[in-house]
């Protein structure tokens, strides 16, 4: 009686390893498919931008001619049959101009899911079918628990640089490449 305790013992054992090893494959981040994302990296940055104008205090000083930058970091990305997920962390910025400076009006990083679908008529050859981001306070949490990987969750919570949104926006407002940034 005790040797079959132990063999079922075992089984159960080993399955449980089983089940958590598949797990852990599952919710492991994969590598991120470079050419994927260098086509819809720009047009899920166009869409959060153009989502978030209008929702700035630079844009109620017209003096400033503020607008938003946006830069998107791939965290999850998959393609099946035209169809593209792609789990990212946004961080979006609102530049004016004063004199030969930037200003940075407001500001603001989460994660978010957009779906894509392959469009050859929408610019970038990809259209936005849905995004989403997480809702502020106790459902952040569990949002993000359904949404992305159990190993990608730490990075949600890391800082991004504005180095790339401040270089756009340089650019945009013709400023020098070292111009300042100061605050609105």
């Amino acid at each position: 009686m005790a040797v079959l305790s132990f063999r079922r013992g075992a089984v159960g054992v080993g399955a449980a390893a089983v089940l958590a090893a598949t797990g852990t494959w599952v919710m492991w981040p994969g590598e991120v498919d470079a050419r994927l994302w260098a086509e819809v990296r720009p047009v899920i940055e166009a869409r959060i931008a153009a989502e978030a104008a209008g929702s700035g205090y630079g844009e109620t000083l017209p003096a400033l001619d503020a607008r938003w930058f946006c830069h998107a970091e791939a965290l999850e990305l998959e393609e099946r049959e035209g169809q593209v997920r792609a789990g990212v962390n946004t961080l979006c910025v609102e530049y004016g101009v004063q004199e030969d400076s930037l200003v940075e009006c407001s500001a603001g990083q989460y994660p978010q899911v957009v779906r894509l679908e392959r469009d050859a008529a929408a610019e970038g050859g990809y259209r936005v079918v849905s995004r989403e981001e997480p809702p502020d306070g106790a459902g952040y949490a569990r949002w993000t628990e359904a949404l992305f990987g159990v190993l990608v969750r730490p990075s949600l919570g890391s800082p991004m640089s504005s180095a790339e949104v401040e270089t756009q926006a340089r650019a945009h407002f013709g400023l020098a490449a070292d111009a300042s940034v100061g605050e609105c």
